[in-house]
């Protein structure tokens, strides 16, 4: 057990006790610092804090214990991987459409965390727990496309940051069904959970977060399909499918939100582009990805493709 203590300054003070801590103990995650004290594990004067959102004052004595990783359950599987880049702080990966990123419900097995373990071996971050360790961020099961993977807790919690402060540049591919109008624009729209359907999130008037999504045409088939570039200035739950669903442009083969195509067998969604700068050397690094083969295919099928400049 590793004991973390820090007394709030006076600058400090007023801030959230979770956000305090995060800055005094930079090896550790804000994730991880929520998930330690929602367990109880934080004492503030003697007495334990469980409150992520507690405001400080100065001179409050935080001490924080930090309970050693617990040995992995799962067990390392050799799963084919497209590492794009890899050094010794980080991976950049090509994940193909059908591959669940962490274990869960249903999927115990086969997942990207499965298969970085048996490459990884023990170099690989421990800060998103035994079910996610190394995962910086996700892609939904049937999206294909790039994603970063930590192997090192420093370099977990520098790529959560710029994640979160949106200094990690992410644009997609996706193709929609109908013709955009306008070519190029925004949407904006606050996502939560779809009342009427558990598994969809959806635009909601109350209660959602805030996103925004832009989006360029690169190309489109008359009012049969439109293909988009799309980047994200906030990273909600399925949030591009969502977005196009209620403009009324659904991804081709999205069967959640209302872009079943009988020749798309998953969504037309492809993480094209991945920006980010390195977090030890600091570097500005950028990978793109080409689509994959089932969109080419799917895309050769369709007839007078017109370009529109973006």
């Amino acid at each position: 057990m590793e004991i973390l203590e820090h007394t709030v300054t006076v600058e400090e003070a007023g801030n959230r006790i979770d956000r305090v801590l995060a800055l005094a103990f930079e090896d550790l995650s804000r994730t991880r610092i929520k998930a330690l004290i929602q367990k109880g594990c934080l004492t503030s004067g003697g007495r334990t804090v469980t409150e992520t959102s507690l405001g400080v004052k100065p001179g409050d004595h935080l001490v924080l214990a930090v309970p050693p990783p617990a040995d992995s359950t799962l067990v390392a599987e050799d799963i084919p991987l497209v590492i794009v880049h890899e050094d010794e702080h980080l991976l950049v990966i090509d994940k193909p459409a059908g591959m669940v990123v962490h274990p869960g419900a249903g999927h115990a097995t086969g997942t990207l965390v499965h298969a970085l373990l048996s490459h990884c071996g023990d170099s690989l971050s421990g800060i998103g727990g035994e079910a996610r360790p190394g995962i910086v961020h996700r892609l939904d099961k049937d999206t294909s496309g790039l994603m970063i993977a930590a192997k090192t807790d420093e370099a977990h919690v520098r790529l959560s940051a710029a994640l979160s402060a949106r200094r990690i540049t992410r644009e997609y591919v996706a193709l929609v069904r109908g013709r955009m109008i306008p070519p190029a624009g925004e949407i904006t729209g606050a996502i939560g959970r779809d009342p009427r359907h558990r598994k969809r999130m959806a635009v909601v008037q109350a209660g959602g977060k805030p996103a925004l999504t832009r989006y360029w045409t690169k190309c489109n088939w008359g009012h049969s399909a439109t293909l988009l570039r799309c980047s994200l200035a906030t990273g909600r739950t399925h949030q591009i499918r969502v977005h196009m669903a209620w403009k009324g442009h659904p991804v081709l083969g999205d069967n959640l939100y209302g872009g079943t195509s009988g020749r798309m067998a998953r969504q037309a969604l492809h993480a094209a582009s991945l920006g980010f700068h390195h977090p030890a050397t600091h570097d500005y690094h950028e990978f793109r990805s080409g689509l994959p083969p089932d969109i080419r295919t799917f895309l050769a099928c369709l007839d007078n493709p017109q370009a529109t400049p973006e």
